[in-house]
């Protein structure tokens, strides 16, 4: 596969509702680190949250994502010289889709409610972030002084599914370290150095997305985040630009392809963020196998999915 691979084009996008909120009381709702339910300490600023409460006085993401969801069910009517429709709600999902008619291609637009807590965050994150070798110290500070997101997710191991537990999000920490990925600062930069590390992340997201389309059921518990997560672990773990040099694609996307079947075999893939939440847990191990089977025959043979 040459570096000029043509992953398919975008036709999904995810919009952030970010919603600030001064202060926030987080209890975990389970081992993960996390899932949370919110409540607020003292009366909050922002009063129009309070008609949002549950009768345990937590913040509910269900009734949160109701009223938005009749708000842009509203809004969407306004819209004339496009086709726009609100996709009927997927349980457990916290996005709002609109599926936006776009000849000769559908695209669909996710709505995720957030909020944005300006304060600490919480104990569960502090052995999380190790870029100390890869972007270093400062950095790190920088990023863990930015603001708290959550968004509002169903906890499936909830006892009982009420709908008003919220997941913390670090998609604008991810975000920035993509960007400035490299450990000198002008890596990929125009004047500066190349490396292929998102060349990596984006054929490693599009083979799981291939796989997943082809073998949807047995796959249904793998998504990009996987792949995400993957990456930055990787990255951490061959800090230096060197390790990533651009033309090198083909032996990095198979270095850090074999990182990642490492952990489908381990069933043991940390959450950058909270190490103590494991992404592959063994009660999936049967779905794990699977993806590592069809992936190692992927990289046995030349990956044909990417000729298909």
């Amino acid at each position: 596969y040459s570096p000029t691979l043509q992953v398919s084009e975008p036709n999904e996008f995810d919009i952030m509702l970010v919603m600030p909120i001064a202060r926030l009381q987080l209890d975990e709702c389970d081992d993960t680190g996390a899932y949370y339910y919110l409540t607020f300490k003292r009366s909050p600023k922002e009063k129009y949250l309070l008609k949002f409460l549950d009768e345990d006085g937590k913040l509910s993401a269900f009734k949160m994502l109701q009223a938005l969801r009749e708000i842009i069910k509203q809004e969407v009517k306004n819209i004339k010289n496009v086709e726009v429709t609100v996709k009927r709600k997927k349980p457990g999902s916290p996005a709002i889709t609109l599926q936006i008619k776009n000849p000769p291609a559908d695209i669909s637009v996710d709505i995720i409610l957030t909020l944005e807590v300006q304060q600490s965050w919480p104990p569960s994150t502090q052995d999380g972030l190790k870029i100390e070798q890869w972007l270093g110290r400062k950095v790190r500070r920088e990023f863990r002084n930015r603001s708290l997101y959550l968004v509002a997710k169903q906890n499936k191991k909830e006892k009982v599914l009420r709908g008003n537990t919220w997941r913390l999000s670090f998609s604008h920490i991810e975000k920035a370290m993509i960007n400035n990925h490299g450990s000198s600062k002008t890596c990929c930069e125009s004047d500066g150095p190349k490396c292929c590390r998102k060349g990596c992340l984006k054929l490693l997201k599009y083979l799981l997305e291939q796989l997943k389309i082809t073998y949807t059921k047995e796959l249904e518990k793998f998504c990009s985040y996987h792949a995400k997560t993957a990456f930055f672990h990787a990255c951490v773990m061959w800090p230096d630009d060197t390790d990533w040099h651009a033309e090198d694609l083909d032996h990095c996307f198979q270095k850090y392809l074999g990182y990642f079947l490492d952990c489908l075999q381990k069933s043991q893939l940390p959450h950058f963020f909270i190490p103590q939440y494991n992404m592959l847990s063994l009660k999936d191990k049967a779905s794990s196998d699977f993806l590592s089977r069809q992936m190692n025959y992927q990289l046995n043979n030349g990956f044909p999915i990417f000729w298909d």
